[in-house]
């Protein structure tokens, strides 16, 4: 089963200073922290902060080369946790009909799905073992609540870079 998400915002961890991708569910309380890159994490805060520049960057010209192929971005799915590594496919679906799955970080997925506008979903297998995972580095729920409610736009500018 498949839970459809929301990118709440980046953040960084006061701990490691890693940027962090915040997820929530739609339509529930879920929430799913993933630590990734500062590349990504730029790209992700530079769409959501509605930046554009003349030329496409990475992700718009995967998606541009999306589109040139007659192939639309269906959703990306985040569907298992090994190790500590999440996994996620982008789901394409061609000019024929045919769903393609591609493997990708999160991450980049996450990149993809804001520039195409397809849903992001997490499976609850992922979810259940962050809900049951004890001290691994996950944030519990509650203060990511507080957390996010905390946040102020100057917060972002202070530790993402663009």
């Amino acid at each position: 089963m498949m839970i459809e998400m929301d990118v709440q915002g980046i953040t960084l961890d006061p701990f490691s200073n890693m940027p962090v991708l915040v997820l929530k569910g739609k339509e529930t309380d879920d929430i799913l922290t993933i630590w990734i890159g500062v590349f990504e994490a730029n790209s992700i805060a530079m769409h959501l902060e509605c930046m554009t520049y003349p030329r496409p960057l990475t992700y718009d010209l995967i998606g541009n080369i999306i589109e040139s192929l007659s192939s639309t971005v269906e959703k990306i799915y985040i569907h298992s946790l090994k190790d500590n590594t999440y996994y996620a496919s982008i789901i394409l679906r061609d000019s024929n009909g045919n769903e393609i799955e591609v493997d990708a970080r999160p991450s980049d997925a996450v990149n993809i799905a804001l520039r195409s506008g397809c849903p992001i979903f997490v499976s609850t297998e992922v979810l259940d073992k962050v809900k049951n995972s004890n001290g691994s580095g996950l944030i519990d729920k509650e203060e990511i609540k507080e957390w996010l409610e905390s946040l102020k736009p100057e917060d972002f500018e202070k530790n993402i870079e663009f």
